[in-house]
């Protein structure tokens, strides 16, 4: 695993938009395929409240690999519960955190689910370069 190179994680910093998140209570969350079809083959990176949050790489097969941008990656899987995108990492596994992701013009929005009024995410960027991730434990 390797974290993102500091170009991509500046450019997400940078891009971060000034107004605030499209109103995800009058759009519909994307369903499973949907959500499939936009992310696999990615890497985004989201913000929260205007900073950095993190970055997440697709994988095939509903692989996923998270970092806070902080150089420690996690991996996980991701599917589909009543409607949510859940995942479900291997630091904690038997913890899944639920979103609904919505479609904007500008990329994807997620609304954690598990506490909706806590977490709003808005993709700032997106590549189709792995993420570089380097400790604590990554190497010999």
């Amino acid at each position: 695993m390797r974290l993102a190179p500091t170009a991509l994680i500046l450019a997400a910093t940078l891009a971060v938009p000034a107004a605030g998140a499209p109103a995800a209570d009058a759009a519909k969350p994307m369903s499973a395929t949907a959500f499939d079809r936009y992310a696999t083959g990615k890497t985004l990176f989201y913000a929260s409240d205007g900073h950095a949050y993190g970055a997440e790489q697709y994988l095939s097969g509903r692989r996923v690999i998270w970092t806070f941008l902080d150089g420690e990656c996690s991996e996980g899987v991701w599917y589909e519960s009543n409607g949510q995108i859940c995942f479900r990492y291997e630091h904690d596994p038997e913890d899944p955190q639920c979103w609904s992701f919505f479609e904007s013009g500008g990329g994807l929005m997620a609304r954690f689910e598990n506490d909706p009024a806590q977490t709003e995410l808005v993709e700032v960027n997106q590549s189709r370069e792995p993420l570089m991730c380097t400790g604590p434990d990554v190497g010999a």
